[in-house]
């Protein structure tokens, strides 16, 4: 298993990803850290008791440009627990790119359960392994709208860096 560190603002998360279960998701994450697409990409989204989101949008909330989206691995028997990495996406359950999200709670719904738009749910890929009062200092920021956007931290957040540890 690989093992990434994810520099912040706020402070280090470490996160073990498990290419056993979702091969082609973990692959698509290295394929961006090992880019360093994340460096100075941001938490963008950030709702507390639910998720931070991050890794697609630059300060000011630019989108940034990412590779074609990826086939949802949902269905490998992970589930969405609190401190569980997991890809964002569109309705479109096959349009995850670079985005992802960390669970602060069991988001039991986000789970696969059935190949149909409304049943896929969201693939988890890893999990935090140090770092998750870090995580818990982001889910604590003040946020607020920005353009077409809400829950967006009032501070940005910024990653700052990503490398395989």
């Amino acid at each position: 298993m690989s093992t990434v560190l994810l520099e912040t603002s706020k402070g280090n998360i470490t996160i073990r990803l498990d290419q056993e279960n979702a091969p082609k998701t973990t692959a698509n994450f290295l394929q961006y850290v090992e880019e360093n697409f994340f460096a100075g990409t941001l938490f963008h989204r950030v709702i507390p008791g639910f998720m931070i989101q991050g890794g697609g949008m630059t300060s000011g909330m630019g989108r940034k440009d990412t590779h074609a989206p990826i086939e949802n691995e949902a269905d490998n028997g992970l589930k969405n627990r609190r401190g569980t990495i997991s890809m964002a996406r569109t309705s479109d359950p096959h349009s995850a790119s670079s985005q992802f999200f960390i669970n602060l709670k069991d988001n039991d719904f986000l789970d696969y359960r059935a190949s149909t738009p409304d049943g896929w749910g969201y693939c988890v890929f890893g999990e935090v392994i140090e770092g998750m009062d870090v995580v818990d200092v982001i889910a604590g920021v003040e946020t607020g709208r920005s353009g077409m956007h809400q829950d967006v931290p009032v501070e940005e957040v910024l990653i700052t860096g990503a490398s395989l540890s």
